[in-house]
């Protein structure tokens, strides 16, 4: 059986939704994820892009699937009372490794403290950061909404990675992964009334949250991808850009 890794926010709902696959699930935050595919302990989950990149010699991609937002994408946010162009130390969150170089890429000039640190912004990633956007009325900065601004390009947050040697049996865990996004996407106010009961935000919030949110990995996922990898390895984050191999063909892009 296989074991899937599954970020333990609310943006894996439509993926989950009607998965109808034998698998042994395992949740955990995205820095969680990431520890537990490259010592071979998940053998797929979807992992932050960046740990992909500084690990793809040992590991392959579904290539259809990430988690992406072309703009606005409400779980990751900056929240900071000063204009960003003033925010020289940032607080950031221990959970999300992508995030963290994604507000790096952004806000080169800025240093990084712990969360919880005395900071000019702090970074929230996932429930926190929806929890935040309700309840704090400081301004939030969206860093799907900035990278869209800077590039033109959806951000890619997160890829479905294997550590090799691949399990025979997920190309078809793939198609029923796709399968469910397919059924969450053809019933968007069951999938949010059923994330409504689960996680305690209004359906209407959720509804409009997973329009956001993408998770088909198409070409212009791809290039928003390797332009984060270029940007990230400029700035000191990524030693180099790797090629993105992936798990049906073998093929490299």
């Amino acid at each position: 059986m296989v074991k899937l890794g599954r970020i333990s926010y609310v943006n894996m709902a439509p993926v989950f939704y009607r998965l109808d696959a034998e698998v042994e699930e395992i949740q955990g935050v995205p820095t969680d994820l990431n520890r537990r595919v490259l010592a071979g302990e998940l053998d797929l989950a979807p992992i932050s892009s960046i740990e992909y990149a500084r690990n793809a010699d040992r590991l392959r991609l579904l290539p259809r699937l990430c988690v992406s937002s072309e703009g606005a994408v409400d779980s990751i946010q900056l929240v900071s009372r000063k204009p960003l162009e003033q925010v020289r130390t940032v607080a950031v969150t221990p959970e999300s490794a992508t995030s963290v170089v994604l507000t790096k890429v952004l806000l080169p000039e800025a240093e990084h403290v712990p969360l919880g640190e005395e900071a000019d912004a702090k970074l929230l990633i996932g429930d926190a950061a929806l929890k935040s956007a309700f309840e704090d009325p400081t301004p939030h900065y969206d860093l799907g909404r900035l990278w869209l601004e800077r590039t033109g390009l959806p951000m890619v947050f997160a890829v479905w990675a294997a550590p090799e040697p691949v399990h025979p049996d997920l190309p078809e865990l793939e198609e029923a992964l796709v399968a469910s996004v397919r059924a969450a996407r053809a019933e968007p106010e069951q999938l949010a009334f059923a994330s409504s009961e689960k996680y305690g935000y209004p359906a209407g919030f959720l509804a409009r949250y997973f329009e956001k949110l993408h998770y088909s990995f198409g070409p212009r996922e791809r290039a928003g991808l390797m332009t984060f990898l270029e940007l990230a390895r400029d700035v000191g984050e990524l030693d180099e850009v790797p090629e993105l191999r992936f798990i049906s063909t073998g093929v490299t892009v």
